[in-house]
């Protein structure tokens, strides 16, 4: 019988985050689809360059955040389809002791009109967990989802 891991030892998880707009999924696609374009919808991520790549929705391209001058973190785009409106990228460069971080963005019909899924699969210790949870899931991809939220639900006034 194999012996279980040890608390320290970095093993598999998953994160999810999922919001149901009252929009077309095209529409929501046109607004969150683009790799680059994190920052024309996401009220909270710091600033990003792109540092790589053939163009920015192009597989390879790196987006690299930014605080007070100095890098943060690093994502790759591994993959973008339109027609499934999803992209997939990785993030390598973090100072959490996490590996082998893949997310995902996906928007789907749903009978109330789309709905924007999050997700992530990575290795960490237990005991990060906790932190990436809050990290990823809450500050990162809950803030954003609720932001869109807000977007495609709230009366704009007439001009």
């Amino acid at each position: 019988m194999p012996k279980p891991p040890l608390p320290h030892m970095s093993r598999a998880h998953s994160l999810i985050r999922t919001t149901v707009l009252p929009m077309d999924p095209d529409s929501v696609w046109r607004t969150i689809g683009r790799f680059a374009g994190l920052a024309d919808w996401h009220p909270t991520v710091p600033p990003s360059v792109m540092e790589e790549g053939d163009g920015p929705e192009t597989p390879g391209a790196v987006r690299a955040f930014m605080l007070d001058g100095a890098v943060v973190a690093r994502e790759r785009l591994l993959a973008r389809d339109d027609n499934a409106r999803a992209f997939r990228y990785t993030v390598f460069d973090t100072p959490l002791p996490i590996t082998d971080y893949e997310a995902a963005l996906t928007v789907v019909a749903h009978d109330e009109g789309a709905e924007v899924r999050w997700s992530a699969i990575y290795n960490a210790a237990e005991e990060t967990v906790p932190e990436v949870e809050r990290l990823f899931g809450d500050v990162v991809y809950a803030t954003g989802l609720a932001a869109l939220h807000t977007r495609f639900t709230t009366p704009t006034e007439a001009a």
